[in-house]
C-alpha cells in the first residue's frame, strides 16, 4: 500500500473515532436532559414585578430551574440546549404546565394574587407551532382556575423571529383571547428592537444590563430614555429588570419606569411572595403608570 493511501486511512480512522465521540457525547447529553425533564428535577420559583409608584405588586413571572448536572451546570445552557434541539415543543409544552399547576397550586391558599398577572416565558417558534395554537392552552388555563387575562407571554430571544408580519398575526391571535404580551431584554439587539415596533407588546421589559448602575451612567441613561419615549408613543408599560440598589431604584423612578423587578423589590421565591418597595425610596404618581391595571 502507497504512503498516500496509508495517510488517508489513518485520517479516515481519526475522523471516524472524533465522530463516534462526538455521537457519545451528544447521546449522554440528551439523556441527561430527558432524566431532568421525565424526573421533574425542576425547581419553580416565583419573583414579583413591583408598581415603582406605590406599593403594589403587578405580577409574577415564573421562572423554572433544572437540578444542575455535568453537562448542564447552569439555566442557560439548559435552555441554550432546548432552544436548539428538536424537543423545543415538547419542553416548553412540559414546563408551561409545571408552571401554571405550582402558581395555582400557590395562588389557592390566598385571594391576595387572583387580580395579579403571571408572566410566563415562551419561545417565538413555539407560538407559532400549531399544536401550540389549537386551543390546548386555553384548556390548560381552565384545568388551573386561571384567565387568559391574567396571562402576559414573556417572548425571549433564544430564537429570533424570522417572519414579523407571519408572527404579528399569530401574536394578534392570541390578544383576541384575552393574552397579553411582553418583549424581554429589550435594548440588548436588534432584534429585540425589532419586535418592539412589529409586536406592539403591552409590556417591554428592559435588560438588566442596561440597568446595572445606571444612576451613574450616562449612555445607559439616555438608551433607556429612548425607549421610555418609545413606550409612551406606543401606550406600552415599562419594566426595569434587575434592579438590586437603592441608587437604581431612586433614578428609574425619576425617569418614570413604570414597574421594576429585581432583588431590591423581591427574590424568586418558591412560594408566592409581594414584592415591597424600600420604605425610602421615593415614589411619584402618574396615572400612565397605572394604565395597565
Amino acid at each position: 500500500m502507497k504512503t498516500n493511501q496509508v495517510t488517508i486511512l489513518l485520517k479516515y480512522f481519526k475522523f471516524l473515532h472524533k465522530h463516534r465521540q462526538f455521537l457519545n457525547q451528544e447521546f449522554l447529553k440528551s439523556e441527561e436532559f430527558k432524566g431532568l425533564i421525565q424526573k421533574q428535577k425542576i425547581t419553580t420559583v416565583f419573583q414579583p414585578i413591583m408598581s415603582l409608584t406605590e406599593n403594589e405588586t403587578l405580577g409574577f413571572e415564573i421562572l423554572n430551574r433544572p437540578e444542575p448536572t455535568g453537562y448542564f451546570p447552569t439555566t442557560d445552557k439548559f435552555y441554550d440546549y432546548a432552544g436548539q434541539s428538536h424537543t423545543v415543543f415538547m419542553v416548553e409544552a412540559f414546563l408551561r404546565e409545571l408552571s401554571l399547576a405550582r402558581y395555582s397550586e400557590q395562588a389557592k391558599h390566598t385571594q391576595d394574587h387572583k387580580d395579579q398577572l403571571v408572566f410566563l416565558n415562551i419561545q417565538p417558534q413555539v407560538l407559532a407551532d400549531s399544536a401550540y395554537r389549537s386551543g390546548k392552552t386555553l384548556e390548560l388555563l381552565k384545568k388551573f382556575n386561571l384567565s387568559p387575562t391574567q396571562i402576559v407571554l414573556e417572548l425571549t430571544e433564544k430564537e429570533s423571529v424570522h417572519d414579523y408580519n407571519g408572527f404579528e398575526k399569530i401574536i394578534e391571535n392570541y390578544r383576541q383571547q384575552g393574552f397579553r404580551v411582553a418583549v424581554d431584554d429589550a435594548g440588548t439587539g436588534y432584534n429585540s428592537l425589532k419586535t418592539l415596533v412589529y409586536l406592539k407588546p403591552e409590556f417591554i421589559k428592559i435588560d438588566k444590563s442596561l440597568i446595572r448602575n445606571i444612576h451613574s451612567n450616562r449612555e445607559q441613561q439616555h438608551l433607556v430614555e429612548l425607549l421610555l419615549e418609545f413606550a409612551a408613543q406606543s401606550k406600552t408599560n415599562v419594566i426595569a429588570e434587575g434592579i438590586e440598589t437603592l441608587s437604581e431604584l431612586r433614578f428609574l423612578q425619576r425617569l418614570g419606569v413604570s414597574y421594576g423587578q429585581g432583588y431590591a423589590l423581591g427574590k424568586p421565591n418558591k412560594v408566592l411572595c409581594n414584592g415591597q418597595l424600600p420604605a425610602t425610596s421615593t415614589i411619584t404618581t402618574s396615572s400612565f403608570h397605572r394604565a395597565i391595571l
